[in-house]
């Protein structure tokens, strides 16, 4: 029963986070199982331009570490504010968010270029974190039951809890960066007097992902979030419970 409720759930979930969180979730179980190294797939200038070794530009989004306690909130919060997105302001527009994901991986191959990061996918979390909370702007969130704030908020809260507890901003602020390229770019630019749509899907992405198709079997994930863990042996983050303002 309960391995027939996670298939169901599983394949309700949107295709772009199942492909995302199925590919970390295998890429995890395949360090663990000792068939890959964390040596293989970690972002290596060197290795990816010299040695051909292309396959990092992929991988080292997908590692977040062992399994275990870090491992475990990590991969919820990513699953979380993917689906929210994908189900959210992307419902219906799959090749618009596979885009985004494009988009936001190639800024921060170029970033981590001249940064010391070997993982790359918890900066990718905080800008769909960061997407998320503007696009949201009136859900209300609640850090650890210290503090409330509006969605906005979120990003640079994590951020300063952070620099609180001595943890290297360096990745907090590559994702809110380029979060808030995508975001300007994509919801504010177009909108100003002379503004124009920058940022536009390839065709070829709209025929293969959006065909015409009846979208309603997914079933959307409230937006709400839980206390995670976000960073590979990182910190705690927001425990957040969030209410629409409607």
């Amino acid at each position: 029963m309960a391995a027939q409720t996670f298939q169901q759930e599983y394949m309700q979930m949107p295709p772009i986070t199942r492909a995302y969180t199925t590919a970390c979730v295998l890429t995890t179980l395949a360090v663990q199982l000792d068939i890959i190294s964390p040596f293989q797939i970690y972002f290596n200038p060197d290795l990816i331009f010299r040695q051909f070794q292309f396959w990092r530009l992929v991988t080292s989004f997908l590692y977040f570490g062992p399994i275990g306690f870090n491992f475990l909130f990590n991969m919820i919060f990513a699953y979380r504010y993917c689906r929210m997105l994908e189900e959210g302001s992307f419902r219906g527009k799959t090749a618009d968010f596979c885009f985004m994901f494009l988009f936001g991986g190639f800024f921060m191959v170029v970033m981590a270029l001249f940064v010391n990061l070997v993982f790359l996918g918890s900066a990718f979390t905080m800008m769909l974190v960061y997407v998320w909370s503007r696009r949201n702007p009136y859900i209300r969130l609640n850090f650890f039951g210290l503090m409330n704030f509006q969605a906005p908020f979120l990003p640079w809260v994590l951020l300063g809890f952070s620099l609180l507890i001595g943890n290297s901003v360096i990745i907090d602020l590559m994702g809110i960066a380029i979060g808030h390229m995508y975001f300007f770019l994509e919801d504010v630019f177009p909108q100003q007097r002379g503004g124009f749509k920058v940022l536009k899907t390839p065709g070829f992405l709209k025929n293969l992902l959006d065909p015409p198709a009846d979208h309603e079997d997914y079933n959307p994930l409230p937006e709400e979030g839980e206390g995670f863990n976000r960073g590979l042996g990182r910190r705690p983050a927001a425990n957040q419970d969030d209410q629409a303002n409607q």
